[in-house]
């Protein structure tokens, strides 16, 4: 094999960053908007790129960023709700009984739906919170046109579903080519807090992550729980601070 060949085989298997021409941008609570981009009942049989059970939970918690931050605007929109795409589950639209819902008439990018680009638009705000079904055409398509509108992107990867791993994989790269960030739902929340000490904080976060993310919510349990009993087990103080 040619070393040339070698080369571009090897280059290719390489995983591609994002351009570092993009400056780091920090979310503002104050100036972030939430999209909530066809997390629809139908779409969900495809998302498979996920554990199903995990999968729900991670859409309802990218939903319920906008109850942990109370400032945030909140849109919904859909993709052929009345056909086998699904209506949008009732316990998100629970969520924001007042927030607009756009339900698109065709455009399978939200961005090409003047109603939608209205919406976004009233808001005011230049950083945008995303999730979507697919990833590959929902959340990638809206987050690139929003960049190309000069909007500032978050697109939360595991809230966004697709049909593999791979085709996940390849999305992302392209979003982050554009310069969108493409971030954990962990990471949303601790921006937009900053600081444990802030309102919203750990009062009101601990509880919404106990929810929506209990990996942590079951660490801060056990320690509530270490500092109330206040008992070590035998070998226990013998271990490293």
């Amino acid at each position: 094999m040619k070393f040339t060949t070698l080369l571009t085989t090897a280059l290719t298997a390489l995983p591609i960053l994002a351009d570092s021409s993009f400056p780091w941008e920090r979310l503002n609570k104050n100036d972030s908007l939430l999209i909530i981009v066809d997390l629809q009942e139908g779409l969900y049989n495809i998302a498979r790129d996920y554990d199903p059970t995990l999968f729900k939970q991670n859409m309802l918690a990218h939903s319920a960023l906008g109850l942990a931050f109370p400032t945030l605007p909140v849109i919904l929109t859909t993709s052929a709700s009345t056909g086998p795409n699904g209506p949008l589950p009732q316990e998100i639209l629970d969520m924001y009984p007042t927030a607009p819902v756009i339900a698109r008439q065709g455009e399978v990018n939200a961005w090409d739906s003047p109603e939608f680009r209205a919406a976004v638009k009233a808001t005011g705000k230049k950083q945008i919170i995303l999730a979507g079904i697919v990833t590959d055409v929902c959340t990638a398509f809206l987050a690139r046109s929003l960049r190309a509108e000069g909007y500032s992107v978050w697109a939360n990867q595991e809230a966004s579903g697709t049909v593999t791993k791979e085709i996940r994989d390849l999305a992302n790269d392209q979003m982050m080519r554009a310069g969108v960030n493409v971030v954990s739902l962990f990471s949303i929340v601790c921006d937009l807090m900053r600081d444990w000490r802030s309102s919203p904080g750990a009062k009101e976060i601990l509880p919404w992550l106990d929810t929506y993310m209990p990996v942590y919510g079951m660490l801060a349990r056990g320690h509530r729980a270490a500092v109330e009993n206040g008992t070590l087990i035998p070998g226990e103080a013998d271990l490293p601070l």
